[in-house]
């Protein structure tokens, strides 16, 4: 299987990070950290002038922000993570060790490790992706390889830690859990409620969680006892579950 990390279109030149979608991703993951330290030595500017990081934002020293980038309230970047132009990343959201793609944009309390995010995605609200296996005998100290399953076999990563790749495009609904170990392709749909780990996703892919596409409602049983009386103020009145399900039919 090969397996490529996002399109380097979001950043704009950052060497070598432009090199980036046509390495092998268990290529990059071992020499990501050998890449970001060779792209802080050639950047004067580690973070661009245009970029609009909010006061109470935590911006760690080793990141790397292009043009246009906006960091909201209360937000953490760190440990070598890349926004390329156009990022915005919002309220409350936790970034570590992640590639950012052109225009990508970051919901609300999101939470993401070790992960790579091609161009134009959209994440919603309460979106985490995990990088460490809770098989690993200390996740403090992972040990446990991350390995996905593709349609051609096991993929090796050849890493303890990995959270996801990230395809251009994608969007999601809110509450999701992904990783670690996934791979999503291009032009995917993750709905609300959906957990993911360990396994490659193909482009133009839409995921739903089982429990919201089958939701099934029901009529309560009769009251055996009659209802308490309404209250004195305002005008409320109680509708019965009957009465609405005889309305629809």
């Amino acid at each position: 299987m090969s397996t490529s990390p996002p399109r380097p279109a979001a950043c704009w030149p950052v060497p070598p990070y432009e090199q980036v979608e046509e390495t092998e991703l268990s290529d990059f993951l071992a020499a990501w950290e050998d890449w970001h330290t060779r792209a802080l030595a050639r950047f004067p500017h580690r973070i661009h002038p245009t970029a609009q990081i909010h006061p109470t934002a935590i911006i760690g020293d080793d990141v790397i922000i292009g043009p246009g980038v906006r960091v909201w309230e209360f937000s953490t970047v760190r440990a070598g993570s890349v926004l390329c132009a156009g990022v915005s990343v919002g309220f409350n959201c936790e970034v570590t060790r992640t590639f950012l793609g052109e225009r990508t944009i970051l919901g609300h309390r999101i939470g993401m490790n070790r992960t790579l995010v091609g161009a134009d995605a959209h994440l919603s609200a309460s979106v985490t992706v995990a990088a460490i296996s809770m098989w690993s005998p200390r996740m403090s100290n992972p040990e446990r390889e991350i390995v996905l399953r593709a349609p051609g076999g096991l993929y090796r990563c050849g890493t303890p830690q990995f959270g996801a790749l990230i395809g251009d495009r994608v969007q999601t609904g809110n509450n999701i859990s992904l990783g670690p170990g996934l791979a999503v392709g291009r032009d995917c749909r993750i709905a609300s409620g959906v957990t993911l780990a360990g396994r490659t996703i193909p482009a133009h892919s839409a995921v739903t969680a089982p429990h919201t596409a089958e939701a099934h409602v029901r009529q309560r049983p009769a009251q055996r006892n009659p209802p308490a009386p309404e209250p004195a103020c305002g005008d409320f009145r109680q509708v019965s579950a009957r009465a609405v399900t005889e309305q629809g039919r």
